[in-house]
C-alpha cells in the first residue's frame, strides 16, 4: 500500500519530481502511475525527459487544491 504525500510533504517537494513522487502526491501506486503516463492518462502534465517522467509541483499543488504560501515580500 502506497502511503499518499500530506500538503506539507507536497509543499516541500522541488519544482519537478519524479513519475513515482507525483503517484505519490495523488495516492496511486508506482505501477498505477506508469500505466497512467503510458496511457496518457496521468492526472497532470508530465515532461518526458529520455526514458524518465518528471511532473512539476505546480501542477500538483493545482490538481491537490493546495495553496502555495506568498513569498515574504523584500
Amino acid at each position: 500500500m502506497t502511503r499518499a504525500l500530506s500538503a506539507a510533504e507536497v509543499l516541500a517537494l522541488p519544482a519537478a519530481v519524479d513519475l513515482v513522487t507525483a503517484g505519490r502526491a495523488c495516492g496511486v501506486s508506482r505501477t498505477t502511475s506508469y500505466e497512467l503516463a503510458r496511457r496518457g492518462e496521468f492526472p497532470v502534465p508530465l515532461l518526458r525527459l529520455g526514458a524518465q517522467y518528471r511532473a512539476r509541483r505546480v501542477d500538483l499543488l493545482d490538481l491537490l487544491g493546495i495553496e502555495q504560501p506568498a513569498a515574504p515580500a523584500a
